[in-house]
């Protein structure tokens, strides 16, 4: 008797940039671990999920990563970091800072699915009022929301928490956030019910001293 096929599906993006762009190689090596009838799911959050082989997992996240494709785990992770689609030009909107955020807390282990966001401008293309935490430049600074929901008769903008952060601030207060969140949360509980149990000023006194 055929033994099935066990299948890992994979959180895939063109890695963190202004927009959300795959070029033609990303995609031809996107296609040659894909069968005739396997589909592609394309996320809100800038992500493609693919499902590949258990045994072959490893192999196909290297060759990914090879043509510069970022793999992420698919649940009760943080998310790859949501950018915005437009620029002015890569330092001036921040989106070094962006790329080492990502870096520092895409794919952590948290309570349930959380989302963050940034943008590099106060226009907010990248949507960083309604996610779970998110990013804005302002001026030379960084300012931090925390709490927004985007979706059910309860959608809510974030609270700012911080602002005018220097780089290396928010990476240490958005860190601090998310061990907060993943030491205290309660199984799937989302992180706006986390906030509003462990409440909004605590959470700042936590992360802000």
């Amino acid at each position: 008797m055929n033994q099935i096929e066990r299948k890992v599906k994979l959180a895939v993006n063109g890695g963190i940039s202004f927009g959300a762009k795959l070029n033609a190689k990303q995609l031809a090596v996107i296609v040659e671990y894909m069968g005739d009838h396997d589909e592609l799911e394309l996320t809100t959050f800038q992500q493609l999920y693919i499902e590949v082989s258990e045994q072959k997992v490893e192999y196909v996240k290297e060759k990914f990563k090879e043509v510069g494709l970022s793999c992420y785990p698919v649940g009760n992770f943080v998310k790859s970091l949501r950018t915005c689609n437009f620029c002015k030009g890569e330092e001036q909107e921040g989106m070094p800072v962006a790329i080492e955020l990502n870096e520092r807390i895409a794919g952590k282990p948290v309570p349930f699915t959380l989302r963050p966001a940034y943008t590099g401008c106060p226009v907010g293309c990248g949507e960083p009022l309604v996610n779970d935490i998110g990013v804005m430049k302002v001026k030379d600074g960084y300012n931090l929301h925390i709490g927004g929901k985007a979706k059910g008769k309860d959608a809510q903008i974030g609270t700012l928490l911080l602002e005018q952060l220097t780089p290396e601030r928010l990476y240490e207060v958005v860190e601090k956030i998310i061990h907060l969140y993943a030491e205290q949360g309660k199984k799937r509980e989302s992180f706006v019910k986390f906030i509003n149990r462990f409440g909004f000023e605590n959470l700042k006194d936590e992360v802000a001293g």
